[in-house]
């Protein structure tokens, strides 16, 4: 049991930290507003879609692993901002904040003693909920090194 305990919190660890890179929060940080729309020559996304999409994968992957109703978007484009720039600054925080809360939600869902790390999700394909947080963690990290770039691009980030 106690290795059960320290896998998941391992695993939570591995959705919030930032050991070998910097971690989403750090990405976001001070990115001036006027930037979040700008795609400079060479970059395939701006910051507000690369957020975005972050966002909302991070969210299909939670209602996939917890709600066997759940339908998952349209592939590509209902993973994609339908515009480059966030509408409004509103926007921009309300995806920050849906971001986070969850985030927090798959991180609950890790940590319950309820929650069969290794069991099956039934109505998946032979996803587990262990699987399904690697996968959280991986897709973030890989946009997070994008939304870096990114920056550096714009001339908006300080290493």
């Amino acid at each position: 049991m106690k290795e059960m305990d320290a896998l998941r919190k391992q695993v939570v660890d591995l959705l919030r930290s930032s050991h070998a890179h910097a971690d989403f929060e750090a990405a976001v940080k001070g990115l001036p507003a006027n930037l979040r729309g700008v795609k400079p020559n060479g970059a395939e996304h701006t910051a507000w879609q690369l957020v975005e999409h972050i966002r909302l994968a991070q969210w299909d992957i939670l209602e996939f692993s917890r709600d066997a109703k759940h339908v998952s978007p349209a592939w590509p484009g209902g993973y994609w901002p339908k515009t480059e720039a966030p509408p409004s600054a509103a926007a921009w925080n309300k995806s920050l904040r849906d971001y986070r809360a969850d985030l927090e939600a798959m991180e609950k869902l890790v940590s319950s003693k309820k929650t069969g790390l290794f069991a099956k999700i039934p109505h998946g394909t032979g996803q587990t909920i262990l699987r399904e947080a690697f996968l959280i963690a991986d897709h973030t990290a890989y946009h997070v090194g994008q939304l870096i770039l990114l920056r550096r691009l714009l001339g908006a980030w300080k290493s």
